[in-house]
């Protein structure tokens, strides 16, 4: 490890003499790079280009040169078409499992020149290239450096990612003839599985949620025999497939058959469980839930699947890409610094709580203190974090317990449930230990009202929180087809706050959609309200007596300066990142 952090400060020189990055920059990017998993650990480069925002082909040219790759950039006839035909006839010749690793990591087999291979990488430094090059059959083989801009457009001519199990449920053809009776019959779902290969479908359902970024993908049984199959992007369903002339029985057989912890042949209560697979190289966990439901016939017994994509890849580890606003990150950073206290955050399903509290756990870990989380389920693996495994052994409530013998110093409660969970994170807080936990509430002023009413005294929420961000996720614009709106509404924008002076300072943008994006929008960034309890919030709560009032506390909060939910939004608007639509469809009024 020594000799690699050293050959990264040696060719991280070389972009500090160039002027490409100063000495703070290389220093902090080196030491964010050894935080991060090792099993998802970024090289120098793509942390310079993602946390700090540089020019990419600026920093891998320079890269390259300390490496001594040959850049082909530059060549004339580089995206010609003569070139692409002949890429396509080297492609033809590979392995196809090579060529899709390759394509994955950005790298195209460019040329041939006496039996050596002329590779083209986007990041050449990226050493599973050599390996994957070794096993192409060529004697000799070159990796050279490529602009990222070329790499892409050459394999939007010359490659097609394929799912090979949707490839193989085309050729499936099924018969409707026999697949009409109501009552369930094991021996005839079994033969429905093997005849329909409905494996294929699951299989490729996976690959290409990950592979698309789907968040949650929906299996909905419909009328007849059909079942709806939707994904989750950006935070919306979308239809992706429907499937006719099966019964929805045997398919959610088959997802059953692929899950661990969950029982085949049991339809009349929920249950949870997960899936792994190695996809595209990296290995995924999945997990799932199965929920009985009810359809129009009512005789049948019809359960609706709902998986959970968990993407280690996805993990942010640094709080700087969580892209909190410069009040909102200012106060959460206070908070998670302190030696003790209670960090929480709050939100509906699926606004991100999870994400933000591993950011700031990476962001207080360090090898002198003993973290321990206490979540059901375990959503991903913390590097310097023992993880308690909940089970039929050691429940939840057990696990909240026995925590407090076990010498913790930052604890992570996935939820706080109820009273007995809020007093042992208060207990926590109180004892000199620093924690982090999650609520479901609408707003940050009303976390503490939900407290209160769980049956907490006002003046040990006081003293023992703080903070409380509420926080959502809203779709963020296609930089490629975003369009300024001309001669906007301005009943429309005042319906979100904006002052007319405001108005007439902001341009605003709406959603057109492209090949590029979904609908106009393309990714998800979080708009916050970050409530810091400092000696007036403490005071007005501590002094509330039988009742909390919510209004007070978020007025002094706002004379501190946080910013509502939908004051968030409206600065979102500001910087171009999200339309006036999106930020109704989000927040409340103020």
């Amino acid at each position: 490890m020594a000799v690699q952090l050293n050959l990264k400060r040696r060719s991280g020189d070389l972009l500090v003499e160039r002027g490409i990055v100063t000495r703070e920059q290389l220093e902090k990017a080196v030491s964010t790079q050894m935080a991060e998993p090792e099993a998802i650990r970024r090289r120098l480069g793509a942390v310079l280009v993602d946390d700090f925002g540089l020019d990419r082909h600026t920093v891998m040219k320079a890269i390259s040169d300390f490496y001594a790759f040959r850049d082909i950039s530059t060549i004339p006839d580089v995206q010609s078409e003569e070139r692409i035909a002949n890429i396509k006839k080297i492609l033809e010749t590979l392995p196809n499992e090579i060529v899709d690793e390759l394509a994955h990591r950005k790298t195209i087999p460019f040329r041939v020149e006496r039996n050596n291979l002329i590779i083209a990488a986007a990041d050449p430094t990226d050493p599973t290239i050599i390996t994957l090059a070794s096993k192409l059959g060529f004697k000799n083989f070159e990796t050279t450096y490529c602009r990222l801009e070329i790499v892409e457009n050459i394999l939007s001519k010359v490659y097609e990612q394929k799912n090979e199990f949707l490839d193989l449920l085309e050729e499936i053809e099924l018969d409707e003839g026999d697949m009409q009776q109501a009552e369930i019959n094991e021996a005839e779902i079994d033969a429905e599985i093997n005849q329909s290969m409905l494996n294929s479908l699951i299989e490729g359902m996976l690959i290409e949620g990950v592979r698309l970024g789907v968040s949650d993908i929906h299996i909905i049984p419909g009328v007849g025999n059909t079942t709806d199959i939707h994904f989750r992007i950006d935070g919306k369903l979308q239809l992706w497939h429907t499937q006719s002339g099966v019964k929805p029985e045997a398919l959610t057989a088959v997802v059953k058959d692929k899950t661990r912890n969950v029982d085949r042949f049991e339809r009349d209560s929920s249950q949870d469980g997960f899936i792994q697979r190695k996809i595209d190289g990296h290995n995924l966990r999945f997990r799932v839930s199965i929920m009985p439901i009810v359809g129009q016939e009512f005789e049948r017994k019809f359960e609706s699947v709902v998986i959970r994509i968990l993407d280690d890849r996805k993990v942010i580890t640094d709080l700087n890409k969580l892209g909190l606003q410069k009040q909102a990150f200012g106060d959460f950073n206070r908070a998670i610094r302190k030696p003790s206290g209670i960090v929480i955050i709050t939100g509906p399903t699926g606004s991100g709580k999870s994400t933000t509290l591993v950011a700031a756990l990476y962001s207080v870990i360090d090898p002198s203190v003993n973290v321990l989380t206490v979540e059901e389920p375990v959503e991903y693996l913390i590097r310097g974090a023992r993880q308690l495994k909940i089970s039929d052994n050691m429940t939840f409530d057990m696990a909240i317990r026995g925590i407090l013998r076990h010498d913790p110093d930052i604890v992570l409660v996935g939820e706080i449930r109820d009273l007995k969970t809020a007093e042992i994170a208060i207990k926590l807080a109180n004892t000199g230990h620093l924690t982090f936990s999650t609520l479901h509430t609408n707003d940050a002023p009303s976390a503490v009202a939900r407290l209160f009413k769980m049956g907490v005294e006002p003046f040990l929420i006081a003293s023992a929180v703080n903070l409380v961000m509420a926080q959502r996720l809203i779709r963020r614009l296609c930089e490629n087809c975003k369009r300024p709106i001309d001669d906007i509404n301005p009943d429309l924008p005042r319906s979100v706050g904006f002052t007319d002076d405001e108005i007439a300072k902001t341009t605003f943008y709406g959603a057109v959609g492209c090949a590029k994006c979904n609908k106009g929008y393309k990714g998800r960034v979080a708009i916050h309200e970050a409530l810091f309890f400092d000696k007036n919030i403490k005071s007005i709560i501590f002094s509330s007596g039988d009742d909390i009032d919510e209004d007070q506390i978020r007025d002094q909060a706002i004379k501190n300066g946080m910013l509502t939910m939908r004051a968030s939004g409206r600065e979102r608007i500001k910087d171009g990142v999200t339309t006036i639509e999106e930020i109704i469809a989000i927040t409340i009024e103020d």
